[in-house]
This record gives structure tokens, C-alpha cells and sequence, in this order.
């Protein structure tokens, strides 16, 4: 007796909507450090660029790019900020609500002025802000960074800092991490262009 066949086509038939299905979905990030849920960032009253309030609510309706450092770095922070101009077009093309926002971690000698002159000469649009020592550390550890003063009773001291780059969706939590590329020889810096493929990937995600 010939057996029916049905009860194959149908596994084959719902095995291919499956398979199409897991097909269509956004795939995770490759590289960046990626918190599907979120991660809270605790209360912060900074001032930016213009001498306003930078606060948390700075950063809803915004996917943004963080990155902490200072303007008289000599190297991480203006390969980083360069780097970020560079493909600032595509991520506005991805999402056009995307900000780069740089976090000063001395509050010393950069002053509202200076952040401004400073980020304006990467691009007009990026945008800065610092605060007290008091406010900075606990913001810059909820993100998961970490700068230190080195021979602080120089006038010339550096800052050892980060050079990772945090991505804050528009409900203004945590969600990716970007970690530099280290090379003897070589400034640390985020590869722009996998950063770029991963934030067209949470985007999608985002919007499933």
C-alpha cells in the first residue's frame, strides 16, 4: 500500500517558512559588545559646548556615539574624532537622529569655549560637554570607561583614557560598546567601518 504523502509535504512546507523566517532576521552584531536589553545610565548634570545643561535627557531621541577624552590629547582623541567625521555620513544615513557627543574628563582646562572650537573644527555638529570630577566618574564608569590624571601637579599632565566608543540608543540607554583595535606602534582607535556595519545591524534589531 502506497503511504500519503502529505504529512512530508507539510514538514517540508513548514520547515521552509522557518527557514525563511530565522532568513529574514537581523543578524546580532560581529564585533561590538552588544546588550539587547540595555543598560540604565545612572543621573548626570553636565554643561556643554554652548554653556547649557547636558543631562540625560540629552541624549533620548538620539542614537549616540559617546566618547571620553580631552582636547589637549595628543593623539586617541583627534584620530578618534577624525575618524568619527569620516563616517558621520554614513551613520546619518542609517539613522539621521545619530549625535557624537565627546565627554571631556578635564574639567580643568576645557572650558565651554574650548570644547566648542575644539569639536567644531571635526564637524559643526558634534557636540561636547564635561563637568566636575565628582559628576565625571560615576557617569564614565556606568559606561564602562575609565580615565585617570597622570603627574596632575604638571600644567601640562595627561589623561590615560578609554578609547572605546559607547552607543546610547534613543531611550537613552547603553546598548553596544565599540572596542579599539591595539597595534604596536599604532594609535588605539575603533575600526569605523565594522562599527559602521554593526550600528546598521542594532538599528534593524531596534526596529524589529
Amino acid at each position: 500500500m502506497v503511504k500519503p504523502r502529505y504529512p512530508l509535504l507539510f514538514l517540508l512546507l513548514v520547515g521552509g517558512m522557518m527557514a525563511g523566517f530565522y532568513w529574514n532576521q537581523p543578524s546580532l552584531p560581529e564585533h561590538a559588545d552588544y546588550y539587547p536589553a540595555g543598560r540604565d545610565i545612572n543621573p548626570f548634570a553636565f554643561t556643554d559646548q554652548d554653556g547649557q545643561p547636558f543631562v540625560p535627557a540629552s541624549l533620548t531621541g538620539h542614537w549616540t556615539f559617546l566618547f571620553v577624552g580631552y582636547t589637549f590629547c595628543p593623539d586617541i582623541c583627534p584620530t578618534t574624532l577624525a575618524d568619527l567625521r569620516s563616517v558621520y555620513p554614513e551613520l546619518k544615513k542609517i539613522a539621521p537622529n545619530s549625535q557624537v557627543v565627546f565627554i571631556s574628563a578635564d574639567p580643568q582646562r576645557d572650558d565651554s569655549a574650548r570644547l566648542k572650537s575644539y569639536t567644531a573644527f571635526f564637524h559643526p555638529e558634534f557636540k561636547a560637554a564635561t563637568g566636575p570630577h565628582r559628576a565625571l566618574f560615576p557617569l564614565v564608569r556606568n559606561l564602562g570607561l575609565v580615565y585617570s590624571i597622570v603627574e596632575s601637579e604638571r600644567k601640562d599632565y595627561l589623561i590615560d583614557h578609554s578609547a572605546s566608543i559607547v552607543l546610547i540608543n534613543p531611550e537613552g540607554k547603553l546598548v553596544a560598546m565599540f572596542r579599539p583595535k591595539v597595534a604596536p606602534g599604532e594609535v588605539a582607535h575603533v575600526d569605523m567601518q565594522t562599527m559602521v556595519s554593526d550600528f546598521a545591524r542594532i538599528v534593524r534589531l531596534a526596529d524589529e
